[in-house]
């Protein structure tokens, strides 16, 4: 299971399937997860802001994705891009929040 609140603070669970990029797990549920690139950690649409407990258990963050992540201006130490985290069984419980977009 994956906790995700939207931008207006409503929690939602939702089961994800393993082996999947969550923002494409993510985008159907309209909930403020867009990926207009489609997955190429190049928009920024798809950012979100992981829970702290969860850091240490997500792949590192790679260049391209710290790369777009440096611009935007939203950034927290906590965001990620929803494109660049594959959803893994161990990851259950992970609790994340769709980042606010300036």
């Amino acid at each position: 299971m994956l906790i995700i609140h939207d931008r207006d603070g409503a929690r939602n669970e939702f089961e994800p399937v393993e082996g999947k990029p969550l923002m494409f797990q993510l985008r159907p549920m309209k909930i403020g997860v867009i990926g207009l690139c489609n997955g190429n950690a190049v928009c920024g649409t798809c950012h979100v802001y992981v829970e702290e407990k969860w850091l240490d258990r997500l792949p590192a963050v790679e260049e391209l994705e710290e790369e777009r992540l440096a611009e935007i201006p939203e950034r927290r130490s906590n965001s990620r891009l929803t494109c660049q985290i594959e959803y893994r069984a161990d990851l259950d419980g992970l609790e994340l929040t769709v980042a606010t977009r300036g």
